[in-house]
């Protein structure tokens, strides 16, 4: 049974905040969907509004210090990411992207990504195909094809509300789950069992 890292990012401004708590779950159902294909799972859950200062420092000086070193460097050896911001002004939060703009573009490329986002109106869901995913596809990552955006009625009890909600996060997590398990463990060597030469040559043969 291999280990499956997962990030977590969640860019909820306030404290609890929809955000997280949609962060959560989806981390939940994900852990869960790589614990059914035989995965232990190790995950991070990073808080940006803590690692703020840490952040725009970075943006200025390229340099990341305290906190944010560990963070980025846990992102790099990830197999996937669940990535969550807030709707501002229809489209991602500040910070959300400003984290984004100091990883190193290598280390997003190729690496399964689950976006998530909140709002108050259903009618910002729109946001998860017209910002969300073409940044990350423009970091060459592979992008879930369910994303999962929950506005304000989507955590109420009334009808079909929390139950749709649920289904859109168990769907995601399936799919980020079968994406990491597929992919090669970052940093492995291809050459770590090379195929004998006498399998070569017998197939040289045929």
């Amino acid at each position: 049974m291999s280990t499956r890292s997962i990030v977590a990012v969640s860019a909820g401004m306030s404290s609890p905040s929809s955000t997280r708590l949609l962060t959560d779950r989806l981390t939940q159902a994900t852990e869960k969907a790589l614990s059914e294909h035989g995965e232990q799972v190790q995950t991070r859950v990073v808080e940006l509004r803590e690692l703020a200062h840490d952040v725009m420092n970075a943006m200025t000086t390229r340099v990341p210090t305290g906190e944010l070193r560990g963070v980025l460097e846990d992102l790099s050896a990830a197999d996937g990411l669940i990535a969550v911001t807030p709707v501002f002004n229809a489209s991602y939060s500040g910070l959300f992207k400003s984290f984004f703009d100091i990883v190193e573009p290598e280390d997003l490329d190729g690496m399964p990504v689950l976006a998530g986002a909140t709002g108050g109106s259903p009618r910002h869901s729109l946001v998860l195909e017209h910002a969300l995913r073409p940044m990350f596809s423009y970091t060459r990552s592979v992008v879930v094809p369910t994303g999962v955006y929950a506005a304000s009625e989507d955590w109420g009890s009334g009808e079909g509300g929390g139950r749709e909600l649920g289904e859109r996060i168990d769907r995601a997590a399936r799919q980020l789950a079968m994406l990491a398990t597929e992919r090669a463990p970052r940093g492995a060597d291809p050459f770590e069992e090379p195929t004998p030469f006498a399998d070569l040559m017998s197939g040289l043969g045929r």
